[in-house]
């Protein structure tokens, strides 16, 4: 007894002299569920551990072992974890059970009689209590979305200098506070368990170093992720026990439980996420929240990213009530500084007693600071969606405009490819998309025109909306010159089965003068909004500023062009379809910025018009054959590769 009292006075002396902060003692003890002897000394241990005078100094860890045998049930305490279970025992070099562990070192050293886990006593409380420890350690957890894994972050504090003769590990072990079986899963007839060991990360055997010199102040913070061991029965009881501990001489330096908290059911539901076109290196993203959880939301701090990079952070404060939305209009802090298209995304941090955080889908957005020249000429035939320059704005990531290779305008197997706005699969009512053409100058002294293919089909009695508006301020204000919706925009009779325009009367043209939009930075949009109808096809979009050099107007007096082949290299066919015959059209190849290639005066007959035309001379690039009368021009793109 003399022996054991020195090395107690030892051990004090050793730890005293270099620490300040009062210490968590950590009981571990390995018990099991086939243990008779366990089963009877529990609930001694477990009264002394929840009194009230020593919750504050103590926390367990309990080890289900395989003594004197592993239970027969595979889902057994032991065996879920059997691995770590049997290297701690291993480390401690434990032969028996019930034995037991304070702060790594025998009871023994703190005036325990043995290591039997019923010669834990008050006494041996109060001695480990009495050694400060030179650190303290705060953890914090937050959920990942689905509740299946906890990111803990952890920080190390020293309290003093402090220099350790062995390496130091800081040890993670996730708990179950309460455990309770309807049957026991051992023989010695305990149902139920407390603080059982259901998984250390990142192992038990490895835990995660840290610094081993220290000096006063001098902190260490980390993360670790912790994944829900899918035989975890309740995710309200788990805790994390973390404690710092040396390999030389396995003294537990210091001790903490991050305790149990009910399993989180408050939880915000991204409705849509919206960044305005922009001309300026500066966005303010503007976010629509719902409160989908049973209590009130009061504060929440959302982070957004432009491109993946973080900008400010916007914290939010209020009363958000249950089933109740909010929009929050972020910092602007978040840049583009490039033309063309962007991504938005936040990551939402909801300050209640989890800290779910959430990380939304991207959405696009457009920074037009280069306006092109027109025409604007595109028949969707390439596989690029949305084209080059074009932009697609999708603010909930549901069901929008995408690429349809089924059909063409006006059914012409020539003219594969065209958009699609999938109403019949949107079930969001009310949803809003746009798609951009490519930001434009249409400055001149005429009037541009543009015009397009479309056909629609209601379901029932929709009012899915087609809108075009235009802008000449950049997205601050914005002019309706196109307006349809339900049988207005209907091109054909309703469909109860999902619509394709794959006949030529599923179809119409739609030709608009722009007029007072005759400017150099003319942002054109098209908008949908969704009443969960039938599809939408759109083919053949024109827009241009009349010229003597390019194109005059862009619309259609029934004609239709396609290429065979497109690309093409030394040759192509241009066929022509027209309802009424023409004298004097005019066949032209254009380039990019306007230059005739070829021209050609044709007579068009009521019909199928076909023409050869020599590509040879032509440099690769993309070309577009217009057809004029003197009504209108129609136009088609023509790639030339070589």
């Amino acid at each position: 007894m003399k022996k054991q009292v020195l090395f107690f006075a030892l051990f004090v002396l050793g730890l005293s002299l270099v620490a300040q902060t009062p210490r968590m003692s950590l009981f571990e003890e390995f018990t099991g569920e086939n243990c008779g002897p366990c089963a009877s000394t529990n609930p001694g241990v477990n009264a002394i551990l929840a009194a009230s005078t020593n919750t504050p100094k103590v926390i367990a860890i309990k080890w289900q072992v395989a003594i004197p045998s592993a239970p027969s049930a595979t889902w057994s305490l032991y065996k879920t974890n059997s691995a770590e279970i049997n290297a701690r025992m291993s480390y401690y070099s434990v032969s028996f059970a019930p034995e037991s562990r304070m702060d790594g070192q025998s009871l023994t050293a703190f005036g325990g009689v043995s290591d039997h886990a019923g010669d834990f006593t008050n006494n041996v409380i109060s001695n480990a209590q009495a050694i400060t420890s030179p650190f303290s350690i705060a953890m914090a957890r937050s959920w990942d979305i689905g509740c299946n894994a906890i990111t803990l972050t952890v920080t190390v504090t020293a309290s003093q200098n402090y220099t350790s003769t062995s390496s130091l590990k800081f040890r993670t072990v996730m708990v179950e506070r309460t455990i309770v079986f309807a049957t026991a899963p051992g023989s010695n007839g305990e149902k139920t368990f407390y603080d059982a060991a259901i998984k250390s990360f990142p192992s038990i055997q490895n835990g995660t170093a840290i610094n081993s010199s220290w000096v006063a102040g001098q902190t260490q913070t980390f993360t670790i992720n912790c994944p829900i061991p899918s035989y975890t029965r309740n995710k309200n009881e788990i805790a994390f026990v973390g404690f710092i501990q040396a390999e030389g001489n396995k003294n537990v330096l210091q001790a903490m439980r991050l305790d149990k908290i009910p399993f989180p059911t408050d939880v915000l539901t991204a409705v849509d996420a919206k960044v305005n076109v922009t001309c300026s290196n500066t966005i303010s993203p503007t976010i629509t929240l719902k409160n989908t959880g049973p209590n009130p939301f009061t504060s929440f701090t959302v982070t957004p990213y432009t491109d993946g990079v973080a900008g400010v952070t916007t914290v939010w404060s209020g009363n958000l009530a249950v089933n109740t939305t909010t929009t929050v209009v972020l910092n602007t802090g978040s840049t583009s500084t490039t033309n063309g298209v962007h991504t938005f995304s936040y990551s939402l941090n909801m300050n209640n007693p989890y800290y779910l955080n959430i990380q939304s889908n991207s959405v696009k957005y457009l920074v037009a600071s280069n306006f092109q020249g027109s025409p604007v000429i595109q028949d969707f035939g390439l596989a690029l969606f949305p084209p080059a320059s074009w932009t697609m704005i999708n603010p909930n990531n549901g069901p929008t405009f995408g690429r349809d290779v089924s059909t063409g305008s006006y059914g012409n197997p020539n003219e594969i490819g065209c958009v699609k706005f999938d109403f019949f699969n949107n079930t969001v009512i009310g949803d809003q998309d746009e798609l951009f053409l490519p930001p434009s100058d249409l400055s001149g002294t005429a009037t541009p025109t543009l015009s397009f293919d479309y056909a629609y089909a209601q379901r029932n009695a929709e009012n899915d909306r087609l809108e075009i508006l235009i802008s000449n301020d950049c997205g601050l204000t914005w002019t309706s010159v196109f307006d349809k919706a339900g049988q207005n925009l209907a091109t054909t009779g309703a469909l109860t089965n999902s619509f394709t325009a794959s006949a030529s009367s599923d179809w119409t043209t739609a030709s608009i003068n722009l007029t007072g939009f005759a400017s150099a930075n003319a942002l054109v949009k098209f908008k949908v909004t969704n009443d969960h109808g039938n599809n939408l096809f759109i083919d053949n979009v024109n827009m241009a500023q009349p010229s003597t050099a390019g194109i005059k107007t862009n619309s259609r007096d029934n004609n239709t062009i396609s290429i065979y082949p497109n690309p093409a290299t030394n040759e192509t066919s241009i066929t022509i379809k027209s309802d009424i015959a023409i004298n004097d059209a005019t066949l032209k190849i254009i380039n990019v910025i306007g230059k005739v290639y070829n021209v050609k005066q044709i007579n068009l007959l009521p019909g199928i018009n076909s023409y050869k035309i020599d590509t040879k001379d032509l440099a690769t690039g993309v070309y577009f054959v217009s057809v004029e009368t003197e009504k209108s021009t129609v136009s088609k793109k023509l790639v030339i590769s070589k």
